[in-house]
């Protein structure tokens, strides 16, 4: 049979294998590049076609210096995520995210700072690292200046100019900028404490407060003024309270009045002076005063010796419908509903206090 004149070959074939280059400069500028694969061929016709670029998306307009730049950027509009983790199942947009993925289940950490010697699994965790030690911060407020070492620092930082707050409580209202302290504030809802003393057993919502909690256990004061040298302190806010006595530091300000506080509580006390408010409230006659101090004093008025007693704790009252009131500390009845969200309360005045809630709410909703 005549292989090259056969119905299956169609023209002579060279039998020697000779290795193939795209390079070479026998083929060069010729037809004969069928050497080279398929994708390196489509490759070429695309910049063939565009050689210079940019390439803008439809979408958003955004550029890119490359035609798979911007194909695999369209992905973002798309949702589609057609890499997949073989280990997890997780999906991603590029191949290189999957490839950056599986390091947290490989635990290979490639990328060491030169200064501290901490490893990482990406390259931009590292990069973002060195700013600890080189004190760089690129993000800045154009309002205020403050400056931040990474870009959700700032986007974060925004919310206090524009007062916006994105993450909204379901049950009470309450918005946030930040999610996590949504997180952290839905354990008022839920009773949640998650975080447990391993010596006396007690609970925390939050693992900052089981941390500071701890010290108690160990007798631990490790934060030291440096000023007076005989006062330490278990947390360092405190201590940072204690130094604006040596300081005369007072960095809260009355936005109406002008006077300056050196604690927060002090500053939330005087402020009240201005709005009228009263949130200490007698749980007996619902007398309400603007300082603890007034409540505390104001009970004595409740106490006598000739009164009604309570045969739970001993404590005694002039008038019987005092007592009554009273005795739902006890009892735990909640005779006041709320009918909107239905939340029960003990008192008439905290429930009329919880109303400003919903009425907020249908304000910043509208």
């Amino acid at each position: 049979i005549d292989l090259y004149h056969g119905k299956y070959v169609k023209r002579p074939i060279s039998i020697k294998e000779e290795p193939s280059t795209c390079s070479s400069t026998d083929v060069k500028n010729t037809e004969t590049e069928e050497d080279c694969s398929k994708e390196e061929e489509e490759e070429e016709e695309e910049t063939d076609k565009d050689p210079k670029g940019p390439y803008g998306c439809d979408i958003c307009g955004k550029t890119f210096s490359q035609k798979a730049y911007i194909k695999t950027h369209k992905l973002i509009h798309t949702g589609e995520k057609p890499f997949a983790c073989d280990v997890c199942g997780k999906h991603f947009s590029q191949k290189s995210s999957v490839k950056t993925h599986k390091l947290i289940h490989t635990g290979e950490k490639p990328f060491k700072c030169d200064v501290c010697g901490k490893h990482f699994s990406q390259k931009l965790s590292l990069k973002m690292h060195m700013r600890a030690h080189t004190g760089e911060k690129p993000f800045g407020c154009e309002v205020c200046g403050k400056r931040y070492t990474v870009k959700l620092g700032l986007t974060t930082h925004m919310m206090v100019h524009t007062g916006e707050k994105p993450f909204g409580c379901d049950i009470c209202g309450k918005r946030f900028s930040i999610g996590v302290n949504l997180k952290t504030h839905m354990t008022v809802h839920t009773g949640e404490k998650p975080f447990g003393c391993e010596v006396c057993g007690k609970h925390f919502s939050q693992a900052s407060n089981l941390k500071v909690h701890q010290n108690i256990h160990a007798d631990m004061k490790p934060f030291c003024c440096d000023v007076c040298n005989k006062k330490s302190f278990s947390t360092s806010a405190n201590m940072k309270k204690h130094r604006r006595r040596h300081s005369g530091e007072r960095p809260y300000s009355c936005g109406v009045c002008g006077l300056r506080f050196a604690q927060k509580r002090c500053h939330r006390a005087h402020m009240s002076i201005h709005t009228g408010e009263k949130p200490f409230s007698c749980e007996i006659c619902s007398k309400s005063f603007r300082l603890s101090t007034g409540l505390k004093n104001h009970m004595k008025v409740h106490v006598r010796d000739e009164c009604f007693s309570c045969e739970v704790c001993a404590l005694r009252f002039i008038r019987k419908q005092y007592l009554t009131v009273h005795m739902g500390i006890h009892t735990g009845e909640k005779p006041f509903s709320c009918d909107v969200c239905r939340k029960r309360f003990r008192l008439k005045p905290s429930l009329k206090r919880h109303m400003r809630v919903h009425t907020e709410k249908d304000y910043l909703v509208s």
